[in-house]
């Protein structure tokens, strides 16, 4: 087998548990493997550390599939690490077995692989080049593991094209519906599978969404950032006095009104086409107050790089937001860009409380769903942050 040869010192963070092997670690490759091929990593000395699947165009130069020296990567496995996957979900997540993360990546041992599953069709994500050579493994477990009605392609995101893979999307396993009707704590979702956000709905704040019900009891909520109504459902079946929900989308409030009316809340809820930091900035200026603010904003920070912008980003919606609450309201805060650093983001937060003269007393601080693994090791796989603040 090819072999790829660190440098001195790099196979430290891979035995702490991290998945990836960067181009710029590497000292050497030997056996002049084929891009998608399966590699052993060795340590400077030749010492076996890990074997994974190697793509000499991406920054991530090999994905770990196994530490173990005496376990291949085949279809054998692929069928174990799935069939390891959907038992730890039907343990962890029973209850949410409908609309559920399947497959986690790297969380789950399949590097780059992503499966979400919608009542009884699953889509499929591949981001890596070493997993899109093994769908042909893949896509038989599913239907054999899950007997799904349909399975759809989602290989549309920009991720992809660092990995030298080209952007194409379709039903992988006969033809389904393009949008999937699923219940989230007892709230009706529907999901466009084939033109939605992710995979088709934000599974990741499931368990966090219901968290906003007893704050909203009597409230004014602002639900930012709504897409298509997570939080502001939750808001409307808590008894809010009023909820209004912002989203720079006409299809997602469209698709927001279309699940409040199948909740029974029809014209319960408000909703306003707008650039919510224009309306957090607008309404502070008009003296408008709200008990309850929701700010569940896309990523800022897709790289280091635009960490700095991105902090500005976070600091500017959360003074806004803390000088739109009353005293007593809560302010219920989120940010998914991994490079936002759970200590970072408090940080960001607790610089807005103080440039608006607010104190903070933190009531819940969480993270994404159980089924979206967090693998220590690994802090990519730690990064949604969801804070809730008492305001003062």
């Amino acid at each position: 087998m090819a072999s790829v040869h660190l440098l001195p010192g790099r196979q430290r963070r891979l035995a702490d548990g991290h998945p990836w092997v960067y181009r710029t670690e590497i000292a050497d490759v030997q056996g002049s493997p084929e891009p998608g091929a399966v590699v052993d990593v060795v340590d400077s000395r030749g010492r076996f550390v890990a074997r994974g699947l190697y793509n000499p165009q991406s920054m991530i130069a090999v994905r770990i599939v196994t530490r173990d020296p005496d376990e291949a990567v085949d279809e054998q496995l692929i069928r174990r690490r799935l069939e390891e996957a959907w038992s730890y979900r039907r343990r962890v997540v029973p209850e949410h077995l409908g609309a559920c993360r399947v497959v986690s990546g790297e969380a789950d041992g399949l590097p780059g692989l992503f499966v979400d599953r919608y009542d009884r069709v699953l889509v499929v994500q591949v981001v890596s080049l070493g997993m899109e050579r093994l769908l042909h493994a893949v896509l038989p477990a599913l239907r054999d593991l899950l007997d799904p009605t349909s399975i759809y392609l989602r290989n549309d995101v920009p991720v992809r094209q660092l990995e030298g893979l080209p952007l194409d999307s379709g039903w992988a396993y006969h033809t389904g519906p393009d949008r999937v009707w699923v219940q989230e704590h007892g709230v009706p979702f529907v999901v466009d599978v084939v033109a939605g956000q992710k995979t088709g709905h934000y599974l990741d704040q499931r368990d966090n969404r219901p968290l906003v019900r007893p704050l909203a009891a009597g409230a004014r909520v602002l639900d930012a950032f709504c897409h298509t109504g997570g939080f502001a459902l939750n808001a409307a079946l808590g008894q809010a006095e009023s909820v209004v929900a912002v989203d720079s989308s006409a299809a997602a409030l469209a698709t927001l009104q279309e699940n409040a009316a199948r909740a029974g809340l029809g014209g319960r809820i408000e909703t306003v086409e707008a650039n919510a930091f224009d309306l957090l900035r607008a309404h502070d200026r008009e003296g408008r107050r709200y008990d309850v603010i929701i700010l569940d904003p896309p990523p800022f920070a897709r790289n280091r790089a635009s960490l700095p912008g991105a902090r500005r980003g976070y600091k500017e919606i959360n003074l806004r937001a803390l000088r739109l609450l009353t005293p007593g309201g809560f302010l219920v805060t989120c940010s998914c860009s991994f490079h936002m650093t759970p200590d970072l983001f408090r940080e960001v937060v607790a610089e807005a409380a103080r440039d608006a003269g607010r104190r903070l007393r933190l009531a819940a601080e969480r993270a994404q769903g159980p089924d979206h693994p967090i693998v220590p090791g690994y802090p990519e796989s730690h990064y949604l942050k969801c804070l809730i603040y008492e305001v003062r």
